[in-house]
């Protein structure tokens, strides 16, 4: 138990460092392209939280990566989809159980679990907050280009 804390702490953490720098550019994305949302149309609007939207995917499937590949280490699956996989499960806490790990390892699924759902409420709140930045900017362009 303790050597799956040493080592699913770690990751932990370093799913944390990926998720902020996946973060920092979706952030940045955004703030490019905020100014257009008053100019241009909806259409536009979706594009940019689109683009958002799949930078965080991307860090999210970077850390479901980075446990794939420390399973690998571990010598807990053969094949990397097959790690990816269980990865994935266990990252969106779904928990299928047709592919696990060995009972000595075990404990990283439910690390992973947490991580995953720590990650995925990053991404989220994210996301929510650049739709509802983008929403009313939209609202007020459309609310000025009526009144003239």
């Amino acid at each position: 138990m303790l050597t799956n804390l040493l080592l699913g702490l770690p990751m932990m953490v370093l799913c944390l460092m990926l998720q902020i720098v996946l973060l920092v550019f979706a952030v940045r994305y955004y703030l490019k392209r905020e100014a257009s949302l008053t100019v241009d149309t909806f259409w536009h609007g979706l594009l940019v939280i689109s683009g958002v939207m799949l930078l965080l995917v991307i860090g999210n499937l970077g850390q479901i990566a980075l446990w794939a590949f420390l399973f690998m280490l571990l010598e807990e699956f053969q094949q990397f989809d097959v790690a990816f996989y269980h990865s994935a499960v266990n990252f969106g806490s779904l928990g299928y159980g047709d592919v696990v790990m060995s009972e000595s390892n075990r404990l990283l699924g439910a690390l992973e679990a947490i991580n995953g759902v720590l990650m995925i409420g990053v991404s989220t709140a994210a996301l929510m907050t650049v739709f509802q930045s983008a929403t009313k900017k939209l609202l007020a362009s459309r609310s000025e280009s009526d009144s003239k």
